[in-house]
């Protein structure tokens, strides 16, 4: 069985729902501090699967996921790319989204290999929402067909049997969700280099194309600032009681999403 790190801090909150996440996807998912993983950064070469969870990391002191990306850069940035190298699926969700850009796991190098010794420079940031607003609310999303991202791989046609408006629909829960680019040619790209993997219907906190999630080049590691792991079931949707029963049979979206790194994972091709 696949073996799921789910990395926690001071403030996460997302952390159990993240565990839960990989295990109604078939793997065997550990809840480790930070701090355990510093002091001993060889127990991430055992796992198959890390998540970086939402949540209030550090408190968000100086800004959202600042402090625990400085640690993860400074101490575990070496095993974190021998992870990636060797093919680990790797998703930050929300404040884990905001923590895999500064430390430079996302999107990673545009060109050439991964660094050994340092992390690339950050080149995308997750900003203050337009409109300087906390958003929570669940939104309609799409899923890029052209992504090499794994983790939605096969999902752009998930809900063609169905209500798109609903089955393609996750919840939101941050102040500081505003995809931005340092620049228009990083922007460019993300777009043709396939690592644009999901974007908001709506664009609910002005973030740039729209984007709610991006792959680095290997499509393995993923950060997204919707909480898929919050919508395994659909008795979780908000509209759950006007549903069809023929749509509440099939997988939802979040379930999905983390069956196909677990596949990944496994070297096997998810079937949706």
């Amino acid at each position: 069985m696949a073996r799921a790190l789910v990395i926690r801090a001071q403030g996460t909150n997302c952390d159990g729902e993240l565990c839960r996440a990989f295990e109604v996807a078939g793997a065997r998912a550990e809840l480790v501090h930070l701090d355990a993983l510093i002091r001993e950064p060889s127990r991430i070469d055992g796992y198959d699967l890390i998540g970086f969870p939402g949540g209030f990391s550090y408190g968000d002191d100086i800004a959202s996921g600042r402090i625990m990306a400085a640690l993860v850069r400074e101490k575990l940035y070496e095993p974190l790319r021998e992870a990636v190298v060797r093919g680990c699926p790797i998703i930050g969700v929300c404040n884990g989204f905001q923590v895999l850009v500064q430390v430079g796991l996302l999107p990673g190098p545009l060109e050439g290999e991964w660094p050994r010794e340092r992390a690339p420079r950050q080149t995308c940031a997750l900003t203050e929402n337009e409109g300087a607003r906390f958003i929570d609310a669940w939104f309609e999303v799409s899923v890029e067909r052209d992504s090499r991202c794994v983790w939605t791989s096969g999902l752009a046609g998930a809900a063609e049997n169905g209500d798109r408006a609903h089955a393609m629909r996750l919840p939101i829960a941050h102040g500081e969700g505003r995809f931005v680019t340092d620049a228009e040619g990083t922007l460019e790209r993300l777009e043709s280099g396939g690592m644009v993997a999901l974007r908001y219907a709506t664009n609910v906190n002005g973030s740039q194309n729209s984007i709610a999630g991006i792959c680095d080049a290997t499509g393995r590691v993923f950060g997204l600032m919707p909480h898929p792991e919050r919508f395994l079931e659909w008795n979780r949707h908000p509209y759950f009681t006007r549903l069809d029963d023929h749509m509440k049979q099939r997988k939802t979206l979040g379930r999905l999403m983390f069956e196909n790194a677990v596949h990944a994972a496994r070297g096997q091709t998810q079937a949706v």
